[in-house]
């Protein structure tokens, strides 16, 4: 079997994006995924997505299939890959183009921009315990700035679900915290029925924040675009942030704004072609 595909990054969150469009079954199985993304013995990367043709009216799908083989319900730094792949694919210009896909976490719309940036309609953000899903409230409520126990220190976190779980928390420097020790056992505390996505933000200004991340599925990561997103609403449920701000991860800088005038959000960012390849 060969498969042809297209790497791309999202402020160093990279994606093996495949041609998948004459069919929604994917191309490779979650296991082969994990071989794609082994850096060592693979391509390497952080995820492995398939464009598929669209569902109920949007023009294409999306699936992913993360470096451990699992499959989330969206990735903001990959859909803003997607959405390049695909004008690459159409061979548009790739300066005004705009996509209805279909995700698990809904329709999401991704718009190239003039200035080579993608901003993305990433939708409401749901922020009700069942919403999220956890276990840390009654189902009905928000959880925010709630404690909770993890590796021996009680933590005050604040959830919120961009189509996918985040777990949010504030310190005083992101730097200092040792992802590789805390992030899986935030991913799999029981209180996170689906696991979650862990950002760690340090408020540097109402309109600037530091973030580290620890993602669902694939551990640290340079970039996660739903999880500067759900650190910008957790930020303003606080009242710790601006609606507008600027979210520096290890990978660059997004631009995300939860809009007063809709509610929904939006990010823009960029997402950038490595190589293509046949393997």
């Amino acid at each position: 079997m060969a498969i042809e595909f297209t790497k791309y990054h999202g402020l160093g969150n990279d994606f093996i994006l495949v041609d998948n469009r004459s069919t929604l079954t994917p191309a490779i199985t979650p296991s082969q995924a994990i071989k794609f993304c082994d850096r060592h013995f693979g391509i390497g990367a952080d995820g492995v997505i398939f464009a598929m043709p669209g569902q109920n009216g949007t023009d294409y799908t999306m699936r992913i299939f993360n470096s451990d083989g699992s499959e989330p319900e969206m990735c903001g730094n990959g859909i803003r890959c997607m959405a390049a792949f695909l004008a690459d694919l159409e061979g548009t210009s790739r300066q005004s183009d705009k996509y209805l896909i279909h995700t698990l976490a809904g329709t999401i719309t991704p718009q190239l921009m003039p200035d080579g940036q993608v901003k993305v309609d990433m939708g409401e953000p749901r922020l009700l315990a069942r919403e999220i899903p956890t276990t840390l409230c009654p189902p009905d409520q928000k959880v925010v700035e709630h404690p909770i126990e993890v590796n021996g220190k009680t933590w005050e976190v604040t959830c919120v679900s961009m189509g996918n779980p985040h777990c949010i928390t504030f310190v005083e420097d992101v730097a200092a915290i040792n992802l590789e020790e805390i992030g899986s056992r935030f991913e799999h505390h029981p209180a996170f029925p689906q696991r979650t996505n862990t950002e760690f933000i340090q408020i540097v200004r109402r309109d600037y924040v530091k973030m580290r991340v620890w993602e669902r599925g694939a551990g640290i990561t340079l970039a996660c675009g739903t999880g500067a997103c759900a650190s910008l609403v957790a930020g303003v449920l606080t009242g710790k942030c601006d609606r507008i701000a600027t979210v520096e991860l290890p990978g660059g800088e997004l631009e995300i704004e939860w809009s007063n005038i809709d509610q929904r959000v939006y990010m823009t960012g960029p997402a950038e072609r490595i190589f293509t390849g046949r393997l």
